[in-house]
């Protein structure tokens, strides 16, 4: 479990960390985009109040604090998942989901919505879409946690 506490924390903190540079040293809001390595990754601020891709985003306070109850309801099943096990890739996947989840948390006690900033693009296709250091963590997190979570079977 101190694997996934070490975890949750550092991911928590770089992506807390990348958001405070973004909004504060940058002022992307201000800036407008920055392309950092054309045409593959660019700086594009966007606040997303619902959940990926902006899907559920009504501008509502009721879906603001459902979004962030069920954030912390899926980072205690998480916690509470993790505990007994031994794998520290299943320990690193989980530490991954919850402090990505609580960054997120964070932004939207803090201002309403998430902040998002990165942008990539590849191989002549735009992507519109945008998403930030904790989306990365929850979505690395949960892969591998099906990766390493599967029962061995003998065969």
């Amino acid at each position: 479990m101190r694997l996934l506490a070490i975890t949750a924390v550092v991911a928590f903190a770089i992506d807390q960390i990348s958001k405070w540079l973004v909004l504060e040293r940058l002022d992307l809001a201000a800036t407008g985009p920055i392309d950092v390595m054309a045409p593959y990754l660019r700086f594009v601020m966007a606040w997303n109040e619902g959940i990926n891709f902006g899907v559920l985003s009504s501008g509502s306070d009721f879906a603001r604090w459902a979004l962030i109850a069920v954030a912390l309801v899926i980072s205690v099943a998480v916690v509470w998942w993790a505990r007994g096990k031994d794998s520290r890739w299943f320990l690193f996947g989980a530490g991954l989901v919850v402090g990505g989840a609580l960054g997120n948390v964070v932004d939207r006690v803090r201002f309403g919505a998430v902040a998002d900033f990165l942008n990539m693009s590849c191989c002549g296709i735009d992507n519109p879409y945008v998403f930030n250091i904790a989306d990365i963590a929850i979505f690395a997190g949960a892969g591998l946690l099906i990766l390493v979570s599967g029962e061995k079977r003998e065969g």
